[in-house]
């Protein structure tokens, strides 16, 4: 209720008006209303419709009082010569209009009641009479109903139609894709300057409409739905339309509108299968890549976002699902003596679901041995691709071939290492970014060459150490903030935030002024980023705030701790706000005026104007007469600080009167 209008009964709950409530401004109006049980701290809210309901309050008005057309004396009876158009804000049998003739001077003319078509019922000027004066008349359906009239004035003349009609309307349109058949979606108008038939425009749709997904009203240019759109089906239509006039030979003018069809969220999310079967190793680390599902939604924009999620279910804690992406993973190790055979439901937004049947693989329980279980390497970011990071080693105690031992990883590395399969050699494969990946956790199989294959593993955590190769970066390139005048030094203004994706003293974040602090009106927290003021701000004394703004623009640094520092800019515009801090200030201290007793009531006396250093609301001001009108023969504007006349002067009753004006 943000205008007031309704207030409620905190005992009883019963809402009431405060204020007139009006229909055409406001139809519905949505209130939320708070209910609290005695002291307690748990609130309830429900929301509460009203529609306001349509009073017959508005009449029909015309466009214009009067109107006049000239036709030819050989026009034949049924010629539309005029067409009377009106609008009424009211709503329902309200708002309907009929059409009459309230007067007229000859029998000639009749009007339609709905369409307002003046036509006529005869030849015309064959009394040889050159002018015709209607009076017609809207009146709505309302009760009591309400009436508008237009004088019409129809001359004799001979138009020639030299003047094609031109489009007004705009060529673009947009409609939503749920609307009902009959929406109106554009009102088309087009205007033809000649009189009579040649500047009587009808509309027609050429070409674009073959699906008729669209109606359009000839006379009026009223273009509706006529079927169900569907943005998922046909998202644009480009409707030729052609403005003819009723002129021999008639004229005409073509338009292309574009009309865009916006999305709704009509569309379930459908999943591009309905059963999912895959396998996972066991043994295998948390984190371990399952299987993604993937769903698709027609709609567009957000309405197209799919969020994803696994329904609970036994076994179901064991796995996690990437919202954005659909991505299966395993939360915990999984071990297929004790569950060989998940069953996993997941379901994105809006009710589409799949099923996973998820199969873990036995591990071949006889195998080489390394000589650790794990194994934890640190290498910095900057190793070039091809470098060789730790040499493993297995032995087995088989001879022949089942003692020869083949090396192989069975993790994903991301496309980063690759194992020598004879020597066990890890070697980087690509250049690495700490910044994107910082550790790679996978196993290395060692396995002989026997029918069995018999097999074992080792964990490798590869550690990627940080390079000062990324700069502080801020969250904006460009602030606004706002600081009153007046606050004492040391006030926090705002605070800035720059990140550096490096770590260690590399991603240590360093704040410093740049450029446009020049008396060192402000100061920065070096580690923090808050910009304070450093001294007293007036916005007043300030010559360029007055004709420009009361602003400064900041240029910050942000630099990290690394060798060498690397740095990034942001720019921060702070502006200084007014207080009202002065008082209105006469032009002049006092005012003296002579008038005569004769001058009428009514009559400018004189003008005050006082002046206000301040800005805004602060200085706006108001005057008033505080003392020496207690008869009230003169009238302050407010707002102007005119002075005028109210009661006659009688010099031999008062000679002079003292008024004391207030600025505020």
């Amino acid at each position: 209720d943000p205008y007031g209008k309704f207030s409620i009964d905190p005992q009883f709950g019963i809402i009431r008006t405060k204020k007139p409530l009006d229909h055409e401004a406001q139809s519905i109006v949505v209130l939320t209303v708070q209910s609290q049980l005695g002291n307690s701290p748990v609130y309830s809210s429900t929301q509460v419709n009203i529609s306001v309901t349509d009073i017959n309050d508005n009449p029909p008005v015309f466009p214009t009082k009067s109107d006049k057309v000239t036709i030819s004396h050989t026009q034949p009876p049924g010629t539309a010569v005029y067409i009377a158009h009106a609008e009424d804000k009211d709503s329902g049998l309200n708002g309907a209009i009929k059409y009459s003739i309230a007067s007229k001077q000859s029998d000639a003319f009749s009007i339609d009641p709905s369409l307002g078509v003046v036509n006529l019922t005869r030849t015309v000027f064959a009394e040889k009479q050159q002018e015709y004066t209607l009076q017609i008349a809207a009146e709505d359906c309302g009760n009591p109903p309400l009436t508008s009239l237009l004088m019409l004035t129809v001359r004799q003349g001979r138009d020639i139609n030299d003047n094609s009609p031109s489009f007004v309307s705009s060529p673009l349109s947009y409609v939503m894709e749920d609307v009902v058949v009959g929406f109106l979606v554009h009102h088309i108008i087009a205007k033809d300057p000649d009189e009579g038939r040649n500047g009587q425009v009808t509309y027609h749709i050429l070409s674009g409409n073959e699906n008729k997904a669209f109606v359009l009203d000839k006379i009026t240019g009223l273009l509706t739905t006529a079927q169900f759109l569907d943005r998922e089906v046909q998202e644009r239509y480009s409707l030729t339309v052609i403005a003819l006039d009723d002129g021999s030979p008639a004229l005409s003018a073509t338009q292309v509108l574009t009309i865009t069809v916006l999305d709704v969220n009509d569309e379930t999310p459908v999943c591009l299968k309905q059963l999912y079967e895959t396998a996972v190793h066991e043994n295998r680390d948390p984190g371990e890549f399952v299987i993604r599902v993937e769903a698709v939604d027609r709609d567009a924009g957000l309405n197209s976002l799919l969020q994803y999620e696994i329904l609970p279910g036994a076994g179901y804690e064991k796995f996690k699902m990437n919202s954005d992406s659909g991505e299966l993973v395993t939360a915990a190790s999984l071990d297929r003596e004790t569950q060989e055979v998940f069953s996993i439901k997941g379901s994105p937004s809006r009710s589409s679901t799949a099923q996973l049947y998820l199969t873990v693989l036995d591990e071949n329980d006889h195998s080489p041995l390394f000589a650790k279980t794990q194994y934890q390497i640190s290498v910095t970011e900057d190793l070039e691709e091809g470098s060789a990071i730790l040499a493993l080693s297995a032995s087995d105690e088989d001879a022949g071939l089942n003692g020869e031992v083949m090396y192989s990883l069975i993790d994903d590395t991301y496309g980063a290492f690759a194992i020598d399969s004879v020597t066990g050699s890890i070697i980087t494969t690509k250049a690495l970014d700490r910044e994107t990946k910082s550790q790679y956790t996978f196993r290395a199989v060692a396995s002989d060459c026997s029918t069995h294959f018999p097999r074992s593993t080792t964990v490798m955590t590869v550690l990627i150490q940080d390079v000062n190769d990324n700069a502080p970066k801020f969250e904006q390139s460009y602030y606004k903030a706002s600081v009153w005048e007046g606050q004492s030094p040391k006030t926090d203004i705002i605070q800035v935030l720059a990140t550096d994706l490096d770590s260690g003293l590399n991603g240590e974040t360093e704040y410093s002024v740049l450029s446009g602090n020049e008396n060192a009106t402000f100061l920065i927290d070096s580690a923090r980023g808050i910009l304070a003021t450093n001294t007293g701000l007036d916005y007043e004394n300030t010559s360029s705030y007055r004709f420009v703004s009361a602003s400064h623009q900041l240029v910050l640094l942000a630099s990290d701790r690394g060798t060498p520092s690397l740095n990034s800019t942001a720019t921060v515009l702070i502006t200084v706000l007014d207080v009202n801090d002065n008082p209105p200030v006469f032009s002049s201290p006092e005012y003296h005026v002579h008038v005569k007793e004769s001058i009428p009531v009514g009559t400018h006396i004189t003008e005050v104007s006082a002046k206000d250093c301040d800005a805004g609301a602060n200085a706006e001001i108001t005057y008033a007469i505080i003392s020496g009108n207690d008869r009230g023969h003169f009238c302050l504007d407010g707002r102007t600080g005119s002075v005028n006349l109210m009661k006659t002067l009688d010099y031999e009753d008062t000679m002079k009167f003292t008024l004391v004006i207030q600025a505020t």
